[in-house]
């Protein structure tokens, strides 16, 4: 079961979005539970220590507190659990930008002006986690690489185009739809990761099958569906099956 803490120190919004995930993941029975829910972003950080392994945080960001705001907290919660789901809740439109300056890979930004909407969006979220969840327990469909002991890349198998060897040396760049990622590695530690429908099409590339668009034989370019170009060798292209 996902473990959901919430930090939040207005008390009647905090017992609002509290209503708001019990009672969905009670209609829908979803796999998760509310373990904890705090103003105090110190006993947050106590009781998630307490747990072990992946939850679903609501944080939000401007704790009345001078040395913790949820931003802060978001970092610390990171340090513990690279691949949880952080929501930040706010009034604060114009602070979506933190986000990327800390440096905290979050799943939603919720702005509290609309109770209906911020209603929704919360919904939204929770559907979002419970799909990942499913998702997630067929690993095959998740390409999850570590890097260091607090960062680790958990892409989305149908969502990588291809991987291609950087110009820096000992790092790859993986291609996904949405973002690029480089990182060290080698690519043949990634190859043994994969297997179908990714080919090693190139010393230097290897590809996702699904995400190709157009195989051009004669001059070794695979179009992949985003546009991008992944190249083949003459040798490699023949023996790809699609």
């Amino acid at each position: 079961m996902l473990p959901i803490f919430i930090c939040e120190d207005n008390r009647i919004q905090r017992e609002r979005l509290k209503k708001y995930v019990e009672d969905f993941i009670m209609l829908e029975h979803f796999d998760m539970e509310i373990v904890f829910s705090s103003g105090d972003p110190y006993e947050v950080l106590e009781e998630i220590e307490k747990s072990s392994g992946m939850g679903l945080y609501f944080l939000d960001i401007d704790l009345q507190q001078p040395d913790l705001n949820g931003f802060e907290l978001a970092k610390k919660i990171r340090e513990k659990d690279s691949r949880g789901f952080i929501i930040f809740i706010t009034t604060h439109a114009e602070l979506t930008y933190l986000t990327f300056t800390y440096k905290v890979e979050a799943l939603d930004y919720i702005i509290k002006d609309n109770l209906n909407e911020v209603q929704e969006r919360v919904h939204d979220c929770l559907r979002s986690v419970q799909q990942r969840m499913l998702d997630e327990r067929d690993p095959d469909k998740y390409f999850t690489f570590r890097l260091n002991d607090k960062k680790v890349i958990h892409e989305k198998q149908d969502d990588i185009l291809f991987f291609e060897t950087s110009t820096k040396s000992h790092k790859v760049v993986l291609h996904g739809k949405n973002r690029q990622i480089e990182f060290y590695a080698k690519m043949r530690d990634v190859e043994k990761i994969l297997d179908e429908p990714f080919y090693r099409c190139h010393r230097s590339f290897l590809v996702n099958k699904n995400n190709i668009n157009v195989v051009d034989r004669a001059t070794g370019e695979l179009t992949m569906t985003n546009g991008e170009i992944c190249m083949a060798s003459s040798k490699l292209i023949r023996g790809m099956k699609l």
